[in-house]
């Protein structure tokens, strides 16, 4: 029986990238979206913070996630792809039983193994702080020193969203290139994914990136 995971976004620039790396790392596994574009704009309107609100819409969206399916079935996990909500998916992790992911925590995991200078490109202003936050508590737990380099990709989520990926792509290349003593680059939103190639041409260290990570770590959680 195929496994079946839910996949929750908070911007519809993220399904694409993870559709693709399902169909090219783990095609047996059936997918399912559930789309709720007004978490990002709420998030940005709150200035970042993640309040009691906003906590309890994720842990409704998980509840709904885990139960979808048909009678006496469920889901086998849920991944969320939207970066800048750990705290809240943290509270979804607590609730359900079956395997929650956040969008970055496969991807900083495999960056923590390769080294410890560490730079994360996001295009999206409440994800820098998050997921520098997320990636220094994760290297606190395996008592590793890191030297964490979050950087914001002005205007490259804004040419995305204007249907101009190339210019998104252009912009996340040079922002990559332009970093220094660094060990591993990770591209911190499922969003970015699309400037992967362009980035590895641009540097020579490891690219990561969220949704290949992510597929490749609920592959290896659910059919080893």
């Amino acid at each position: 029986m195929p496994m079946r995971v839910m996949l929750i976004h908070a911007m519809h620039e993220s399904m694409a990238p993870i559709h693709r790396a399902f169909a090219q790392l783990w095609p047996e596994a059936r997918i399912f979206d559930v789309l709720d574009s007004s978490l990002a704009v709420d998030h940005a309107a709150d200035a970042g913070r993640l309040g009691p609100k906003m906590v309890k819409r994720f842990r409704v969206l998980g509840r709904y996630a885990a139960a979808a399916g048909p009678e006496g079935a469920g889901s086998d996990a849920v991944l969320f792809t939207c970066s800048a909500f750990g705290g809240a998916i943290d509270a979804v992790k607590r609730d359900r039983a079956i395997p929650v992911l956040r969008p970055n925590e496969a991807a900083f995991a495999e960056a923590l193994k390769i080294g410890s200078r560490i730079a994360v490109l996001v295009s999206f202003e409440p994800s820098r702080g998050a997921l520098a936050a997320e990636l220094a508590e994760m290297a606190h737990q395996r008592g590793q020193v890191v030297e964490i380099s979050a950087v914001l990709v002005a205007d490259a989520l804004a040419a995305l969203q204007a249907g101009d990926g190339a210019g998104h792509d252009r912009a996340v290349a040079h922002a990559a290139a332009s970093l220094q003593d660094v060990d591993v680059i990770v591209l911190g939103q499922f969003s970015m994914a699309c400037a992967a190639e362009a980035v590895r041409a641009a540097v020579s260290v490891p690219v990561l990136t969220t949704p290949e990570s992510a597929v490749m770590a609920l592959r290896a959680l659910l059919a080893p």
